[in-house]
């Protein structure tokens, strides 16, 4: 009997214990929580060349101020991946006040008018974004064509656009960032503008694959000829090279 009854005496203590442990354990957690040292006030990007950080503060709903451990990581990169184009997002917090963020790219390839604007393509063909005004990208913009009932998230189906993508698609980084136009003459005649403004002849939208090998050999040479080049011709077996005048 004495010993149930001092177990009925120690169970209200351990029961307020507990109690009190949770109490306590809720004020550390609210402490932690809204304190302003753990609040949002930077955010660290690393991966993007075309999406600014307040791009991907706005994409992932993303405020300077907010309680840090008050942000659900996962809902940040759904959000991001929400974003045609984000390919791939890691998000991490740092303490005392940051966000990590590590951003895979859908790196767009040209620009092609619109009837509302302008479109940014990527390497498949996906409208990975519209604008009204152009902007001033390193990538080519396909001239010669204006396309309709296209908008973000869309697969562009033009067959002459198709190839183009597909010229590009065999470019390196470095050499497409050369080239400033590509041209559409007539549905299979293509010309491409550097950024100096040599013309690349390509032609027929055949052999595309050489015709990218010998665009980035030409590209590659470009830069230490010693001579001023008009254009190159690679309609032939054998490219042509016109010096200029």
């Amino acid at each position: 009997m004495d010993g149930k009854s001092d177990e009925m005496k120690r169970s209200p203590r351990r029961l307020w214990n507990g109690i009190l442990l949770m109490l306590v354990t809720a004020a550390v957690l609210g402490i932690v929580v809204y304190s302003p040292i753990f609040t949002l006030r930077d955010i660290r990007v690393e991966g993007t060349t075309y999406l600014t950080k307040e791009d991907i503060m706005r994409i992932a709903g993303l405020y300077r101020g907010e309680p840090l451990f008050q942000l659900q990581t996962d809902v940040v990169m759904r959000r991001l991946m929400q974003d045609l184009r984000v390919e791939e997002a890691v998000v991490r917090r740092s303490l005392p006040d940051k966000l990590d963020m590590i951003i895979k790219e859908r790196k767009p390839v040209a620009i092609v008018a619109c009837e509302y604007g302008y479109l940014d393509l990527d390497r498949q063909g996906k409208v990975i974004d519209g604008y009204r005004s152009l902007k001033s990208m390193a990538i080519p913009l396909i001239t010669g064509i204006t396309l309709h009932d296209v908008y973000i998230g869309d697969d562009v189906a033009d067959p002459t656009v198709k190839s183009i993508l597909y010229f590009l698609q065999q470019i390196d980084e470095e050499s497409l960032n050369q080239i400033s136009e590509i041209s559409i003459q007539s549905p299979d005649y293509l010309i491409a503008y550097t950024t100096h403004s040599v013309q690349i002849r390509l032609g027929r939208m055949e052999r595309l694959e050489e015709k990218a090998e010998l665009t980035m050999n030409f590209l590659q040479d470009l830069k230490t000829s010693p001579h001023a080049i008009e254009y190159v011709d690679f309609n032939y077996t054998a490219p042509y090279i016109k010096l200029a005048q």
